[in-house]
């Protein structure tokens, strides 16, 4: 065990000395794979995305996937290190990336590992993902969409790795962002000519504002809906005859973004154009397996603000890993060696479920 926590964290820092900017991972991707493959390990890339099986992998038997991102934001201003480089202590490694997702990438790479040879009564997927970050199409949601490549063996259920403190989250909030569009008749401000689209936006967005959605969420509450950005006008004297506005919405697990875009359309007079449909919130079955093995632990329960590669999927999921969110897209960001090692510990105990048929439906 311990030498499997050696190899991860060494891994770490070579994989936060590649820049891996959301889209341009095709770098980490062959490094990852390639090291990987040195553990003696067969690897299928698909895109910039990396996929391994069990030795034992069966068609028959359903499949859990562990399932982190290789890409990264790029970094922010404030660095007072090299964002590249990830210093040589023996406690901590620094550097972009390594918090979200690195330490996940690792700890799921040491736990699939140590899994490797063993016979289970489930089969045991590795997934690495590209594009999570900018929420791209060909990490995720190509991977485990409708026409998944990974078909007719795309998993049953899916550990989400991302810095949760090794608490599960049970569910997620979606993203539906809206282009809104008012749309008048220009005329000259003096006479009083025209139709005023500001009016128009203004009214639409007093509705959306007041507006509420009925169904709450057991986990996540309500709905919520804000309008976060407004533009109009080329002059002064100019009555606009456009105005746009963006509406953020971030849904639950009670309404697909279909029926929220087609809701709020129903009360404006705007055009409401959705930028993506696709994101959708997500929540882990009330009586899903994944959800006995977190409780048969221990492990803390909670609903998560953020989002992840989790909203591209309609599989049955948690997201648990190590590190924390509050360091994610910040400067100077950092892990814990003893966070990659709890993580090791818990992910293997929660496989372990599934050699004693917790899991197993």
């Amino acid at each position: 065990m311990q030498e499997l926590i050696s190899q991860s964290v060494e891994l770490l820092r070579e994989m936060v000395r590649v820049p891996s900017i959301s889209t341009n991972e095709d770098a980490v991707c062959k490094m990852v794979a390639d090291w990987i493959v040195s553990k003696g390990i067969a690897v299928e890339i698909i895109g910039k995305n990396i996929v391994a099986r069990n030795l034992h992998f069966d068609g028959s038997k359903p499949t859990l996937a562990l399932s982190a991102h290789l890409d990264t934001v790029a970094p922010v201003d404030g660095y007072t290190n090299d964002p590249y480089e990830p210093g040589d202590s023996f406690e901590i490694v620094y550097g972009l990336g390594s918090n979200d997702d690195g330490g996940s990438v690792v700890s799921m790479i040491a736990t699939f590992r140590y899994y490797y040879e063993q016979q289970l009564p489930i089969n045991l997927m590795l997934v690495l993902t590209c594009e999570e970050e900018c929420s791209g199409p060909n990490g995720a949601q190509m991977l485990y969409g409708d026409d998944s490549p990974l078909n007719p063996n795309r998993p049953k259920w899916i550990i989400f790795g991302e810095p949760t403190c090794m608490n599960a989250a049970v569910c997620e909030r979606g993203l539906l962002v809206l282009d809104g569009q008012a749309t008048g008749v220009s005329g000259h401000a003096a006479r009083e000519e025209g139709i005023n689209a500001l009016y128009i936006a203004i009214d639409d967005i007093q509705k959306i504002r007041n507006h509420s959605f009925d169904k709450i969420s057991p986990t996540m509450g309500k709905v919520h809906v804000n309008v976060t950005q407004i533009n109009a006008g080329t002059a002064h004297n100019v009555i606009p005859d456009c105005c746009k506005f963006v509406v953020d919405v971030r849904p639950t697990e009670q309404y697909s973004n279909d029926e929220l875009y087609a809701d709020l359309q129903s009360i404006c007079k705007s055009k409401l154009t959705p930028r993506n449909l696709l994101h959708q919130a997500s929540a882990t079955k009330v009586d899903s397996p994944l959800l006995k093995a977190v409780d048969a632990l221990g492990i803390e329960k909670y609903s998560s603000p953020t989002t992840s590669d989790w909203m591209c999927t309609k599989i049955d999921g948690i997201k648990i890993g190590p590190g924390e969110s509050s360091r994610s897209h910040k400067a100077n960001e950092f892990i814990k060696v003893s966070e990659i090692s709890e993580a090791v510990d818990v992910y293997i105990k929660l496989v372990e479920k599934i050699e004693y048929g917790n899991i197993v439906e």
